[in-house]
């Protein structure tokens, strides 16, 4: 208070003991003077700040300095919600000795920015996690299942280690004609990317062949690369393997410039998110769509005469919403199917839960099962489920797999998961998954074989 005009600290009078009388239960606690001297300023005298310093001399590792503690990040972090995570806690680490180049913290992270979407200093983990893991990577210190899916992607083009001649085996199941540029390298509107999961893996080439049906119901003219196809690469930079990035870069930029088109449609996010972001920083730009950005404005070229009569609700994939801001286009389709009830799970849009595959995540379940009480697929099935949701609708290759997985692990099998390219084609009346649908583009073939005449089709067998 004033004293003849100048302000004088107030004089501490310490007890031994105090008695704290609640004024709304009317409790009573005992605390102790140690406790008042809490609260005096303590400096951090024992630590140093070579931690801190190594970051920030990488690229985009500067911002986890940045952090002042506010602890925003820490409940919106999905692995936190499994888990012990957070950039507060990784900067805490960081600040009291922890090397992050080798710590096992540095894995964790999926780069979904939820994080960064609340961060009032922007302390940015998109950019940090990538520069310190390459760092990580250079000295031996990766995962061994993440290495192997880096020695696959560069030596097959593909991180699941298929031969990349079968890129294009898919097509036989479409019953539709699907162009394939190296055996008809015409100039085409859409070039149609189709990554490694749709290409690959069982169920994404399902996704894959519904995608093709209704491309050719709403009149698009496209094609795809086939054998020539390589991943993007986007999530093995975001790993830490720059490098592999690059050169893959290179080999995709090297064939795209073989053909005429117009524009890519791809239905991986984060093929998307290296086309729209790291291409053009490379000097490489071309104009790119999600296909669910591709469909929505066509969707009333889509025959949907087929209810289907659930309550569907939808997972928004990281890479589509934070990272490019895509949030309406596949409700847009979804709302668009007769009998369908779309249900919004609690965490959606922009504060939607994470599926775990981000940041290289698809490929280091078994070692991040070691560092959380349930996988973030697992929490986000649960989630799906407590909606009372018939079907949990996907739009991102990783997740029908990783979904599928969770409902079996944590008992809610009852729950299907789709992509919305496959709800689209039942309710047009399509067979995915089946070979006995007729061919809607051919005139009556089935499914499974060529179908009328079709020179394209004949290579697509010739070339898979």
């Amino acid at each position: 208070m004033p004293v003849a005009g100048r302000k004088q600290a107030p004089t501490a009078i310490e007890k031994e003991t105090a008695t704290v009388t609640s004024t709304l239960s009317g409790r009573e606690w005992q605390l102790p003077g140690m406790w008042n001297r809490m609260f005096e300023p303590r400096v951090l005298s024992t630590y140093t700040a070579t931690g801190f310093a190594a970051l920030a001399a990488l690229p985009g590792g500067e911002s986890l300095e940045y952090c002042y503690g506010c602890g925003k990040c820490v409940p919106v972090c999905p692995v936190d919600v499994v888990g012990e995570y957070g950039p507060r806690k990784l900067h805490r680490k960081v600040q009291t000795g922890v090397d992050l180049f080798s710590a096992d913290d540095l894995w964790l992270c999926t780069t979904c920015a939820n994080c960064l979407r609340v961060c009032p200093k922007q302390v940015n983990l998109v950019e940090v996690m990538p520069a310190a893991r390459e760092v990580a990577v250079g000295a031996g210190h990766v995962p061994r299942e993440l290495q192997d899916v880096f020695e696959k992607s560069f030596r097959y083009g593909n991180a699941l280690g298929e031969n990349p001649r079968r890129r294009h085996a898919w097509t036989r199941g479409a019953g539709v004609p699907v162009r394939v540029l190296p055996n008809d390298p015409s100039p085409v509107d859409v070039l149609f990317y189709v990554e490694d999961y749709w290409s690959f893996h069982p169920r994404g080439q399902e996704a894959a062949q519904a995608f093709v049906r209704l491309l050719t119901l709403a009149g698009v003219d496209f094609a795809i690369l086939g054998p020539e196809e390589k991943t993007l690469g986007d999530s093995q930079r975001l790993a830490g393997e720059r490098g592999l990035f690059e050169v893959l870069m290179e080999d995709v930029v090297a064939t795209l410039a073989k053909y005429d088109f117009a524009r890519i449609v791809t239905p991986d996010p984060h093929g998307l998110n290296a086309l729209r972001k790291e291409y053009p920083k490379r000097g490489h730009t071309y104009e790119t769509l999600h296909y669910t950005q591709l469909l929505a404005p066509l969707v009333d070229r889509l025959p949907l005469t087929v209810p289907l009569d659930a309550k569907v609700t939808f997972h928004d994939p990281c890479y589509l919403g934070r990272h490019n801001g895509e949030y309406e286009a596949p409700r847009t389709l979804l709302r668009a199917i007769p009998g369908l009830e779309l249900v919004e799970m609690g965490r959606c849009r922009e504060n939607g839960y994470c599926c775990g595959g981000g940041g290289g995540g698809m490929w280091l379940d078994s070692f991040t099962g070691n560092h959380t009480s349930e996988r973030l697929s697992e929490r986000r099935v649960r989630e799906a489920a407590a909606t009372g949701a018939d079907i949990l609708a996907v739009c991102c290759p990783y997740e029908v797999s990783r979904f599928s997985d969770a409902a079996k692990s944590t008992g809610n099998e009852h729950l299907q998961v789709l992509d919305i390219a496959e709800l689209l084609d039942r309710a047009t009346g399509g067979a995915t998954g089946t070979s006995e649908q007729p061919s809607r583009a051919a005139g009556g073939g089935a499914a499974g074989s060529p179908g009328p005449a079709s020179s394209i089709e004949r290579a697509n067998e010739d070339g898979a």
